[in-house]
């Protein structure tokens, strides 16, 4: 059995002198500086969590407000999810944020702030249940 190398670094053994690779994800012609990739374990989402993403999600689609088509809407949906974090028991509002759960996905894909936009409602998907 050959060694190889594959993309990540890693040695593998294969049977034959080249090694199977898997692909690598690119994002193309994306600026994706400002990207926080987070992978808690199920539930390990808490309210602050929530607010952090939620207050960087703010702050892209205000730099970004002239290239989205559904700004305003996109900013009633974070006005729900930040009145949802202020109650005594944010999770009484779960319906509520399930619904922004359900469309802002729709409402940012393909725009400049849709990895943002996901990351929110991934991490308020797992805060809720």
């Amino acid at each position: 059995m050959g060694t190889a190398r594959v993309s990540n670094r890693r040695m593998v053994r294969a049977s034959t002198s080249e090694a199977t690779t898997t692909p690598n994800q690119n994002v193309v012609g994306r600026n994706i500086s400002h990207v926080h990739q987070h992978a808690p374990g199920h539930g390990a989402v808490d309210t602050e969590t929530v607010r952090g993403l939620l207050a960087s999600f703010r702050a892209e689609v205000d730099d970004n407000e002239s290239n989205l088509d559904h700004v305003v809407a996109v900013r009633a949906m974070t006005d729900t999810i930040a009145a949802s974090l202020r109650t005594p028991d944010p999770q009484a509002q779960a319906g509520a944020l399930r619904g922004v759960v359900h469309a802002l996905p729709a409402l940012v894909a393909g725009t400049v702030v849709e990895q943002g936009g996901e990351a929110l409602v991934h991490a308020i998907a797992s805060w809720i249940g």
